[in-house]
């Protein structure tokens, strides 16, 4: 039977908060957030002021200390 999406909600909260508690379910759901900004923009901007090399010096160093 397909439930709507109200149901399957109340359902979901119900399991969870029965298998991990109360205070455990909201720690999860905390986790599921989307968050905000766009990630993938952000990412290759800050990949971009770094050369492959530039990150594998970095590693060796961090690695040296």
């Amino acid at each position: 039977m397909i439930q709507n999406y109200n149901e399957i909600r109340k359902e979901g909260f119900a399991a969870l908060s029965e298998k991990l508690g109360v205070a455990n379910t909201v720690i999860f759901l905390r986790q599921l957030t989307s968050g905000n900004g766009n990630y993938t923009q952000e990412r290759y901007s800050m990949l971009a002021e770094n050369s492959i090399d530039d990150i594998a010096l970095r590693i060796k160093k961090r690695k040296e200390e």
